[in-house]
């Protein structure tokens, strides 16, 4: 029921991508809003004695969700058919968008999302509580908040409906230490009768209404000054990803799952090439099902808008999509 993560190098965790809106387990987050940190904040020494001390110390290693996300933000996300996305920020702690998606391949329509950071301030760039959430037309929401309770202790709700009904409802608790991170998720819990599952990584699917069970899973990473390497094993299955910054324009990530359920194992490679003075960012990937794809991102600046354009080739289904995107603000 509970989790524990290791950090083996004293190099702190690098600070996210300028380029990713994303807050790990809450979806995209519009732009121009001053997130809570994925690294914690290491205290300043009071002598040089101390802080040689100190710079000898494991650094905490973050959240699951933060170990991964490096790696996994150099992979292009998957596009098909339309989207228009327009971005409003109504002050400099709420800001509100409007996403209306066009597609053959699944349901077309129109999502209002939000997006509130609250003044308690815990750090330089820390402000809590975090609160994100999106309804379509149907009906349908999600919806995440997230708070800092102490200075070590944090907690998230996630909470989805389908047309008006609950289907699913998450809370998890957890405590950072100097070195470590211990972590408690329950899903769809229902004390009276009994149900829900207990997890740890939020990776793994919810349980159907009335099971129950327990995943206990260790995760470790080692970070250097360029490079980033994080290995998960549990009852699930393994997760392993590698992260490297070759420079300024080019980063790389490679990752590995094997699934004890699906008893199926997968690879995948992907790179991210920055052109800062172009406004252009292209990422790409190809994985042992020999499955393409990419996505290109074009900035029209000094207008508050960006282009972008993806196509995913699945060799072996012999499927082929593709997207278009515009987001404004």
């Amino acid at each position: 029921m509970g989790s524990v993560l290791a950090a083996a190098s004293p190099s702190p965790a690098p600070a996210a991508s300028q380029d990713s809106p994303v807050i790990p387990g809450f979806g995209s987050v519009p732009p121009g809003f001053t997130m809570p940190p994925l690294s914690s904040v290491t205290p300043a020494s009071g002598s040089d004695q101390q802080g040689s001390k100190s710079d000898s110390l494991l650094s905490n290693p973050g959240t699951y969700e933060e170990c991964h996300q490096k790696c996994k933000e150099v992979f292009p996300l998957q596009m098909e058919g339309v989207r228009l996305v327009v971005n409003k920020g109504l002050s400099n702690h709420f800001q509100v968008s409007h996403t209306i998606t066009l597609s053959t391949q699944s349901d077309s329509g129109y999502r209002f999302g939000t997006t509130y950071v609250g003044s308690t301030q815990t750090g330089p760039a820390e402000s809590f509580p975090v609160m994100v959430g999106d309804m379509d037309n149907t009906g349908s929401l999600n919806a995440q908040v997230i708070h800092q309770l102490t200075k070590a202790l944090r907690s998230k709700i996630a909470i989805q409906t389908q047309q008006h009904k609950f289907v699913n409802w998450q809370c998890d608790v957890e405590h950072r230490g100097e070195d470590f991170t211990a972590a408690v998720t329950f899903g769809n819990p229902d004390i009276l009768a009994g149900s829900g599952k207990r997890i740890v990584d939020l990776s793994l699917p919810y349980t159907r209404p009335g099971e129950e069970g327990t995943v206990t899973s260790l995760l470790g990473r080692y970070t250097g000054e360029k490079f980033i390497a994080t290995l998960t094993m549990g009852g699930a299955g393994a997760h392993a990803t590698y992260y490297h910054k070759a420079n300024d324009q080019l980063q790389v990530g490679v990752e590995f799952e094997a699934s004890m359920r699906m008893q199926d194992t997968t690879t995948s490679f992907g790179y991210q090439l920055d052109l800062p003075k172009a406004n252009l960012l292209f990422k790409g990937k190809m994985d042992s099902n020999w499955v393409v794809g990419g996505t290109i991102e074009k900035k029209l600046v000094p207008l508050p808008l960006t282009l972008a354009l993806g196509a995913l080739l699945n060799h072996r289904k012999n499927k082929f999509q593709c997207g278009f995107g515009v987001t404004i603000g």
